[in-house]
């Protein structure tokens, strides 16, 4: 029996001539091998044919890495030009500019790609996508848009009209949503791991996590999630890692509308140390609070700064061992600048390791603090409450209503020790005085634990402190970037308009910090959305087979240049170097060109 035709593997990138009614298409057919061993072969479609076999990347063409685009074999007679022109490929060197005559806004764009550009961002982007400028500036222009206008991704056709952004490619809904579906698992892991080759030794990392409401009925993570402002819509939940210092964020996670942030650490921990993040200090609220998690932090070396529950056992206990016998805690320092008790405990832990080893925890500090004041304010809330519940649970004996949920009214009189009657009405109530002592024990009382990390009581508290800024990036997303309500439908969508989302956080995290640190900018802006707001008015201007030029920089538009530490362009500072010769002859240092201080 002959033998076929030897298989080839350059076949399946060889490009053909699909024609469909009036439309050529540059194909490749790849095949699939089903359960009954037979090939099946389907098209894929890179890019269109005109009359003359000009070649014009598709969508399937712009987004593939350059290594895919390598593979790709070419008919000899086709007409490749058009290749020449997308960014990853085009050469270096002064390019005039082919299209129509345009002038666009270019403020806020050229301040976000100097932001994409000193805080590597731009470098990791080219990274993780090999090189495709075409996919990384179709993620840096959505990535800008909300952040610089708010408005809704149905918009952004129309506003690239306006305004000069990365991509120079119409960004309709179809294109959006293929950019967004062909982001994968690997591009989002490679992002972490360029991103964590830039953080230092012991950066402080604030863990916590926010819930999304989202438009998309068939997402997988949002069928057990219960909207929490009571709106029509499930949720997801979505976990954010945020670096106190560098002021950006590092790691993003998606997870189910249901998980408890409990539940999420020991998952949040292994992504982390496989994206290359190492000795990262977490700094965790108490909604992180448990056994398990202690023992997984001290076992896997973990440092951790978190704060606890004053009624957790080993805190209650050592409260209960403090003597407040003179109206200050006995034993306790007092900060004189913050008016704060504080003390500091060295705890004892071992956990079990594999097989009969024992890991002792390092560092396992208890610290608690008091504040008077605080306390003061509680003890007036806990006995306003007690009045307050008795006042009402009285009136319903001398109304003698039934109540139509039990357990609703203990929850609601929760001071209280209530007996009902058969029918339901309130036969007699006392006040709850052992809870009331429970909480006045506790009243001014707060308190952290840290592991692995030498930290006195105060310090720790202020590095706990700097975790605000996390909520503030939350701000940022929900509010500034416009990601309040999830518009996506299908999982690798949604999953793609996630990493769009952590891209666009990170510039404007980084917007924020430096706007928050410069006194210049904080006097002259209120936001960092009038930050961008005041950079509208440089303008883009391209006239065909021109070179383009930017608008002069002025007033304010100079101190923001000045507080990022950005090059204001060539030609738009207000200030001239003079280019007149200087004349020779004269023996020693040539002296320095006339600078002229332009008013604009």
């Amino acid at each position: 029996m002959g033998k076929g035709r030897p298989f080839s593997a350059s076949t399946q990138f060889k490009m053909i001539i699909h024609t469909n009614g009036n439309h050529r298409y540059a194909s490749t057919k790849p095949y699939t091998i089903g359960g009954d061993g037979i090939k099946r072969y389907t098209y894929k479609h890179w890019g269109t044919l005109d009359e003359q076999n000009r070649f014009i990347p598709g969508m399937a063409y712009m987004y593939a890495s350059i290594e895919e685009r390598q593979q790709l074999i070419f008919p000899k007679d086709w007409d490749l030009s058009q290749i020449e022109t997308l960014s990853g490929t085009k050469r270096r060197g002064r390019i005039a500019y082919e299209a129509e005559d345009v002038d666009r806004q270019f403020g806020p764009t050229w301040l976000l790609n100097q932001v994409a550009v000193k805080t590597g961002l731009l470098d990791d982007l080219r990274s993780v996508f090999s090189g495709n400028m075409e996919m990384v500036n179709d993620i840096l222009t959505l990535a800008y848009f909300p952040f610089i206008d708010n408005l809704s991704y149905n918009q952004l056709s129309q506003w690239q009209r306006e305004v000069k952004a990365p991509s120079g490619r119409d960004l309709n809904s179809v294109n959006i949503t293929r950019l967004a579906q062909s982001i994968t698992e690997q591009n989002r892991m490679d992002i972490f791991r360029c991103r964590a080759a830039r953080l230092g030794k012991d950066d402080l990392c604030a863990v916590d996590s926010t819930s999304m409401s989202t438009y998309g009925f068939n997402l997988v993570d949002i069928r057990w999630g219960r909207n929490k402002e009571h709106l029509p819509l499930r949720q997801t939940v979505e976990v954010v890692v945020y670096s106190l210092t560098t002021h950006m964020p590092i790691y993003y996670k998606e997870l189910p509308g249901n998980m408890p942030d409990v539940r999420t650490i020991e998952l949040i921990m292994m992504e982390l140390r496989h994206a290359g993040f190492k000795n990262l200090v977490l700094i965790t609220d108490r909604g992180y609070e448990s056994m398990k998690n202690l023992e997984l932090y001290i076992s896997r070396g973990q440092k951790v700064i978190t704060s606890v529950k004053v009624s957790q056992g080993d805190v209650l206990k050592k409260i209960k061992e403090i003597d407040m016998s003179h109206g200050y805690p006995k034993g306790m320092t007092l900060a004189k600048k913050e008016n704060l008790y504080h003390a500091q405990y060295e705890m004892d832990y071992t956990v079990h390791g594999k097989g009969d080893a024992l890991i002792k925890a390092d560092k396992y500090r208890l610290n608690l603090y008091f504040n008077p004041a605080k306390r003061a304010e509680a003890m007036c809330d806990i006995q306003h409450a007690v009045d307050e519940q008795v006042e009402a649970a009285q009136a319903m004996m001398e109304t003698g209503e039934p109540v139509s949920d039990r357990d609703e009214i203990k929850k609601r009189f929760n001071m209280l020790f209530i007996k009902f009657e058969t029918n339901n009405r309130i036969a007699s109530f006392d006040v709850n005085h052992e809870k009331q002592d429970a909480l006045l024990l506790t009243a001014g009382f707060f308190a952290s634990k840290t592991i692995g990390v030498d930290l006195d009581p105060l310090a720790a508290k202020d590095n706990y402190g700097m975790r605000d800024e996390q909520e503030k990036a939350f701000a940022l997303q929900k509010g500034a970037l416009g990601q309040d309500r999830l518009r996506t439908w299908s999982e690798t969508g949604k999953h793609g308009r996630m990493f769009i989302t952590f891209i666009g956080l990170i510039l404007a995290s980084y917007v924020r910090a430096t706007w928050k640190g410069n006194e210049v900018l904080k006097k002259k802006f209120s936001s960092t959305e009038a930050v961008l707001a005041e950079m509208r008015t440089i303008r883009c201007i391209e006239h065909s087979e021109k070179l383009k030029f930017i608008t002069p920089f002025v007033g304010a538009q100079i101190d923001i240049c000045k507080a990022f530490g950005f090059t204001i362009p060539d030609g738009c500072a207000p200030v001239y170097v003079s280019k007149a010769k200087p004349k020779g002859g004269k023996r020693g240092r040539p002296a320095k060109p006339k600078i002229e201080r332009q008013d604009f």
